[in-house]
């Protein structure tokens, strides 16, 4: 899905760039498949600000994804493809051959009109979701779950995916988008091919603006506060204020902050952005 630059008719407009939404098929949301959505604002339960820079933005209502593709062996018909306002990569929305609707993410290629299928059986075609030990070797997958039965949690960002590398026994080992190289279990369930809309990455917002309507606040750079606001802050004129970190101190720029002797750790078989084993 290719974007489009604006005319240049004011500074904001200069270096924006929109999507084409040309695969979107239909704009009016299944009222079935729709939630409320509360905005947090970065606020927890108590109403303390946990994240900071979050607020505003359009109002939302969530849609339901399917992410679990536990209605097994009933053939679904794709009935349009749509935007989703919570996510990058785009949805479609299933018909099954019983009249239920569910919303998945879509694939890349996915079209109204195609049929999917769920379960083991299923034909390792794009938008069919199936168990990893029944995926052939060197596949892309995407929406793969961690633990089977939990639903999909890696590679559902638009244009992500992972591929099969290797099987071993109850486990596969799949290379992800982030450069690591994971076991899971053979019994957990990923559809077939690439996430929809890949073009999302070279989207220019272009102003300022389009970033608060996405929910998003100002950030201030630590070095510009007051060092009772931030361990950079203060100093004579433009101090570049010592190690970066966080206000709360953690510092930035190469600290690990993974835990040691994590329970996961021995599922890695060789972690993302490192030679290290």
């Amino acid at each position: 899905m290719p974007n489009r630059k604006l005319n240049p008719t004011t500074p904001g407009q200069r270096q924006r760039s929109v999507s084409t939404f040309e695969s979107i098929t239909s704009t009016t949301p299944e009222r079935s498949l729709l939630a409320p959505q509360k905005r947090k604002a970065g606020r927890n339960n108590t109403g303390r600000m946990m994240v900071r820079c979050r607020g505003g933005g359009h109002k939302r209502r969530y849609r339901i994804i399917d992410f679990k593709r536990n209605k097994l062996g009933i053939p679904a018909r794709v009935e349009s493809i749509q935007y989703d306002p919570n996510r990058s990569a785009r949805i479609a929305l299933l018909v099954y051959q019983d009249g239920q609707r569910r919303y998945i993410l879509a694939p890349d290629k996915l079209s109204v009109g195609d049929v999917v299928e769920n379960g083991r059986n299923a034909p390792p075609e794009v938008g069919n979701c199936l168990p990893l030990k029944n995926v052939p070797m060197g596949t892309f997958v995407h929406a793969i779950e961690m633990k089977p039965g939990k639903g999909a949690q890696m590679a559902r960002a638009a244009g992500t995916y992972a591929q099969l590398t290797a099987k071993d026994g109850r486990y596969v080992t799949l290379k992800l988008p982030s450069g690591e190289v994971r076991r899971v279990s053979g019994k957990c369930m990923a559809t077939i091919g690439t996430t929809s809309n890949p073009d999302h990455m070279n989207v220019d917002l272009g102003k300022a603006g389009r970033r608060r309507w996405l929910g998003s606040r100002p950030k201030t750079r630590g070095v510009a506060m007051n060092p009772v606001d931030h361990p950079m802050g203060g100093g004579e004129g433009k101090a570049s204020g010592g190690h970066p970190r966080s206000r709360s101190g953690q510092i930035a720029k190469g600290l690990r902050t993974r835990r040691r002797n994590k329970s996961s750790d021995k599922f890695i078989v060789h972690r993302r952005g490192t030679k290290r084993r």
